[in-house]
């Protein structure tokens, strides 16, 4: 059972380098295509399901689906140890099985897991809590399998930028740190220092309430005009916090995702319209 699922991340780590709409660490997404995009999953399995019935990717071929944030929250073990690996483990099988249409991109939850650098949510360490839980349920091979899943998270593509000047990123960087963060990083090797703070990898994932100017200043770099982004709780599901941002979550039961047609142009308004409540899917 352990090498099964050391063999599943390995596997899984493979597909994400050899997807075929990547270059460097940016997945570009032709315009013949329907897109799926869901904000931070948290362990929620049932948004996942929901997701996945929605998709229905084996009857539709050119459709996509990018998901993030699978790690930290869900279902605890009797010793309150996280067990959101385990929704990892399924959104990495769904990964192998459409390997050309589920995109998983990097979240900060992710470079504090592959650091094992602190990270808190709800009150509790969230990268202690996981360990502990996959060392109580895997025994000795806990660590081997928890380095699997470094290996497999450090392999993800940082964004998704479509032809349609959509991008979509876990976030942007701050403010303050944005003159450190090097655009490079999207078509080069990704190194370790990349998601160690004030790495450009670290720089992407972990900002929060970017001001206008710098979503102005990020759109002329990436050559976009809307962003998608997570990261930042939204108890409502989603808000738009720019003129040309909005920001979803999809880990809790307000939770929402947003469908387009990657051969239109959207304004912010119309993304707006297009958001669906995940808690009104079958």
């Amino acid at each position: 059972m352990p090498q099964t699922i050391i063999d599943l991340l390995n596997k899984g780590r493979e597909a994400n380098t050899a997807d075929k709409f990547r270059r460097g660490n940016l997945i570009h997404l032709p315009t013949e295509s329907n897109l799926i995009i869901t904000g931070d999953l948290h362990g929620h399995r049932r948004n996942f399901e929901r997701t996945v019935t929605f998709a229905d990717l084996a009857d539709n071929p050119d459709r996509h689906i990018i998901f993030q944030e699978i790690i930290h929250g869900g279902p605890e073990d009797s010793k309150g140890g996280c067990m959101s690996y385990t929704l990892l483990f399924d959104v990495i099988r769904y990964k192998l099985k459409f390997p050309e249409q589920v995109h998983i991109i990097m979240g900060n939850h992710d470079t504090a897991f592959i650091n094992n650098s602190e990270v808190m949510k709800d009150g509790k360490e969230m990268n202690r809590a996981m360990c502990s839980a996959i060392k109580r349920q895997y025994k000795e091979a806990g660590d081997e399998i928890i380095l699997a899943i470094r290996q497999n998270l450090f392999c993800q593509p940082l964004a998704v930028k479509c032809e349609n000047r959509i991008w979509i990123s876990h976030s942007l960087p701050a403010d303050r740190l944005v003159n450190k963060f090097d655009p490079k990083i999207m078509d080069r090797p990704l190194k370790v220092n990349d998601v160690v703070k004030p790495g450009s990898a670290y720089l992407l994932t972990w900002g929060r309430k970017m001001s206008q100017s710098l979503l102005d200043k990020m759109a002329e770099m990436f050559d976009v005009d809307i962003f998608i982004l997570g990261h930042q709780p939204q108890e409502q599901g989603w808000s738009q916090a720019g003129r040309n941002l909005i920001i979803i979550a999809s880990n809790h039961n307000h939770g929402y995702m947003l469908e387009i047609d990657l051969a239109k142009s959207y304004t912010i308004e119309q993304l707006i319209e297009a958001l669906v409540p995940m808690a009104s899917l079958p």
